[in-house]
């Protein structure tokens, strides 16, 4: 346990704590009697231990982002690359996946379309390729084709055809699943301005 502090030092930590929830840096203030305990202990500089406590308020929000793209995302399983068996899926390009890992078909606002038979892993690709966009940083929405359909129909038929395009053009990455057994509408293929790259497997 640490020696009591002088009155004017204990103020002057109040005072700093404050100042931390002030600024809405909540975890901050949480591990600040933790790092002040470490920096004595270690005898950290004053800028070694003001780094270590804004890194923690850094990784703090970065996780807290995190979750919000994953919750917006809607992505049905928590699988990335590294649980997809190339191995059991020879007819997968293992090399052309990695490559669209770096993501670059989204700077140059390429639709990437996954076909194959069922039981090949193209919805497990999608999703793991999506994680990647989320974990980037990106903006990402998850939807099967008759989902997507099925609330185009429902918003032109309410009126607010706008507001669904606006919706689906929002994500920086669109996945849409099943595509190949998504019923065909003629709705569906107009009205969206500026749309995201589209990530689809063909069901």
């Amino acid at each position: 346990m640490s020696d009591p502090m002088p009155m004017s030092e204990a103020r002057r930590y109040q005072q700093l704590r404050g100042h931390l929830s002030y600024l809405k840096l909540n975890d901050a203030a949480e591990a600040l009697p933790r790092v002040l305990d470490q920096a004595r202990a270690e005898r950290m500089t004053l800028t070694t231990a003001l780094e270590k406590l804004l890194e923690i308020e850094v990784e703090a929000t970065e996780a807290r982002k995190l979750s919000s793209r994953l919750r917006f995302a809607c992505l049905p399983e928590p699988w990335t690359l590294n649980d997809f068996d190339f191995a059991a899926q020879p007819g997968v390009d293992e090399k052309l996946i990695r490559d669209l890992a770096t993501l670059r078909f989204l700077d140059n606002a390429s639709n990437v379309l996954l076909v194959g038979p069922p039981g090949v892993g193209k919805t497990m690709l999608a999703v793991a390729l999506a994680r990647s966009a989320v974990d980037a940083g990106h903006r990402v929405y998850f939807t099967t084709a008759a989902e997507l359909a099925a609330k185009c129909h429902k918003a032109a038929l309410e009126g607010r055809w706008s507001s669904i395009m606006r919706f689906f053009a929002g994500p920086r990455l669109l996945v849409i699943d099943e595509l190949g057994c998504a019923p065909r509408s003629a709705d569906g293929s107009r009205g969206m301005k500026s749309p995201p790259p589209v990530l689809a497997g063909t069901g």
